[in-house]
């Protein structure tokens, strides 16, 4: 049994033809020639596509185990372990006997399904990855997100800049382990680097620092293999963003002009979770107003409020589920452009 992969709709009309009702869509995803399985992920997410990409074989395989071993069915081991305890409960089902078609509909739906419904988070995303080709190992301290010097020295200087994972600026501060896949010279644990600027090349979703992409080889040796290859492949993963003993801080742009413009970054972003929205509230009357992200992680406001300032984030998963969260520390009612204020608080959201 193989598996193949279709970039475009299936023309043939030979072989079995399926189609998967899941919830109040059709997925007309797959079908059947000699026992070849060909996907098409033309109606499901980007995200559901590149994860059916690299999961068909694995679960050609199951197919296998299914059709000609119903008496000692296996579990592939290189089934990602989000699909494991799926695949488990299937095999210890008392009716062994499943169809091609069964078999294909099942899996189908597992990989195919609304995020809603069977999310991966903790998968790994095929890709490519390159690094800044300046002399300094750090990263850029003219970043897309706003950061200012501080981009470039985050995390240990283990930083990147994204292309589709910038998302407009909601990716900016947002976690990322990144592993490349050459196991002659690459690590398992990778590097895990934050997300401080914008930009692509040759294909790559993230353009790292050197010593970033440095730390993913095994050795120094490997180290500078891989930087002479200038581009990797690689494999990542949203991961939740620590800073130990380090609360989440705000910093106001040297542009804000008290008290007719303010203007700040969010630095140290917490968790696994986005900032989508920040309001700007009176801590007297508690009347709130909702800034505007003017670029990258950068929220502004015109004509803000006077007094002491409260401050409510709100942190969005992937999975939809969302949570303000209110500092406990407030911005001065004097407040100055280029300074930075602790809010005394940490996530782990």
């Amino acid at each position: 049994m193989t598996a193949r992969f279709d970039a475009s709709p299936i023309s043939s009309t030979e072989g079995i033809d399926s189609q998967v009702e899941w919830g109040h869509k059709t997925l007309n995803g797959f079908h059947v020639i000699a026992d070849v399985v060909h996907w098409t992920c033309l109606r499901a997410s980007p995200h559901r596509c590149a994860l059916s990409t690299s999961f068909l074989q694995p679960v050609a395989q199951i197919f296998q185990s299914f059709l000609y071993k119903y008496n000692k069915p296996v579990v592939h081991p290189s089934l990602p372990p989000c699909l494991l305890s799926i695949t488990r409960v299937l095999l210890s089902s008392s009716s062994m006997a499943l169809s091609l078609q069964s078999l294909v509909i099942i899996f189908a739906a597992l990989l195919l399904a609304p995020a809603e419904a069977a999310t991966c988070s903790d998968c790994f995303i095929q890709s490519r990855a390159a690094y800044y080709p300046n002399s300094d190992i750090q990263g850029s301290d003219v970043g897309a997100c706003g950061f200012g010097s501080f981009g470039a020295t985050i995390n240990d200087a283990d930083v990147s800049a994204a292309s589709g994972l910038y998302r407009s600026g909601i990716g900016c501060g947002a976690c990322y382990q990144v592993r490349c896949t050459n196991s002659n010279y690459c690590s398992d644990k990778g590097v895990t680097v934050v997300i401080t600027d914008q930009g692509s090349s040759d294909n790559t979703d993230f353009i790292m620092s050197r010593k970033a992409f440095g730390q993913m080889a095994q050795t120094p040796d490997a180290a500078a293999y891989l930087l002479s290859q200038g581009v990797v492949g690689i494999e990542y993963r949203r991961v939740s963003c620590s800073y130990p003993n380090t609360n989440i801080t705000i910093k106001i742009d040297e542009n804000s002009n008290y008290p007719y413009y303010l203007a700040f970054v969010i630095w140290y972003q917490q968790g696994k979770k986005d900032i989508t929205a920040v309001q700007l509230c009176e801590t007297q009357n508690f009347s709130c107003k909702l800034l505007d992200r003017s670029y990258g992680a950068v929220w502004t406001t015109t004509s803000p409020q006077s007094g002491p300032l409260s401050l409510r984030m709100l942190f969005s998963g992937e999975d939809g589920d969302e949570s303000w969260v209110v500092p406990v520390n407030n911005i001065p009612q004097v407040w100055k452009a280029g300074e930075t204020y602790d809010t005394g608080v940490q996530v782990n959201v």
